[in-house]
């Protein structure tokens, strides 16, 4: 998992592309200015007091509007501006604004920075930067997107995995990553994944070796990254032995990836049996599951009610 990130290695970062210059408060150094267990919370932000960041934004619309405050007001509005939970802050205006906070920044201990760079540039090269940082890990499978939804295919070597990838593209479905996908935590609850870009456009399918799907299928087959809803995990029926429920209900789970929860379907494999079919019934079941209608619900539903109307009337 990414370690925290702290002010330090942030400074580093991104000295020598914003021309960032350290003002004060370089006791503040190890500050933590984000961390992969709170992903939620901002990393930069401008002057929000509702939900303020790790790193203050200071611009040219900042000074203007501390500029208007009495002195007493401005005081006050920067000493709470140098408290918790304020991990460092950047300025981006004159360079006098950040002299005027450079004697509490030192006592406060909360480093300040300048940079001369403008605004729009600076808030773009951060929100850069806070992709990077997010959770990120790599699984072992394909992921595609199959009825507009993101989906990874899991299974042990040898099940079938790339096969039944290169059928779903052949059915007009698109290959995002091929074995190695990285899955990123852009969000509390959301997975996005993608492909290396060594790998990207490619698909390895035994006997046939490396296939560029993109020259074959056009470009129209090939997805660059996808929030990941359902995973299907094949496993040979041999190996497993279906619980009793499972015929109405199927083998659903839910996996945690990163800390977020993904359903989860197991498919068991024998000789015969259509995949690229079964992902397809898989994946448009799981779109009216999110939309609320549950088949085996339905079913029991309508079995009550016959049972209701065949019942002896006393």
């Amino acid at each position: 998992m990414t370690p925290p990130l702290r002010a330090q290695a942030l400074f580093q970062d991104l000295e020598a592309v914003l021309d960032l210059r350290w003002l004060g408060g370089l006791a503040g150094a190890d500050h933590i200015l984000w961390s992969p267990l709170e992903a939620s919370a901002p990393l930069y932000g401008r002057m929000n007091w509702i939900q303020p960041a790790r790193v203050q934004i200071l611009g040219p619309d900042e000074s203007r509007f501390l500029n208007r405050l009495t002195p007493a007001a401005r005081t006050e509005l920067l000493g709470s501006l140098l408290g918790f939970p304020t991990g460092a802050i950047l300025t981006c205006s004159e360079p006098g604004l950040a002299e005027a906070l450079r004697v509490g920044a030192d006592a406060a201990g909360v480093p300040l920075w300048y940079s001369p760079t403008p605004l729009a540039v600076v808030l773009d090269r951060l929100e850069s930067y806070r992709h990077g940082l997010e959770a990120s890990t790599v699984v072992h499978g394909e992921l595609l997107e199959v009825f507009g939804m993101g989906l990874l295919i899991t299974g042990g070597s040898g099940v079938g995995k790339s096969e039944l990838a290169l059928e779903l593209i052949s059915r007009g479905h698109r290959l995002i990553a091929d074995d190695t996908p990285t899955l990123t935590r852009v969000a509390p609850d959301i997975l996005e994944g993608a492909c290396p870009p060594t790998l990207s456009d490619l698909l390895e399918v035994r006997g046939l070796g490396i296939l560029n799907i993109r020259r074959m299928f056009g470009d129209s087959a090939i997805k660059r990254n996808k929030r990941v809803r359902l995973i299907i995990h094949l496993v040979k029926i041999e190996e497993i032995a279906p619980p009793a429920e499972s015929r109405l209900q199927g083998m659903r789970d839910t996996r945690v990836i990163l800390g977020v929860s993904v359903p989860a379907i197991t498919l068991p494999i024998a000789p015969g049996r259509n995949l690229a079919v079964l992902v397809e019934c898989a994946v448009r079941d799981h779109i009216l599951r999110l939309g609320g209608y549950c088949a085996e619900q339905d079913l029991t539903a309508r079995v009550e009610k016959a049972m209701a109307r065949a019942a002896p009337c006393t």
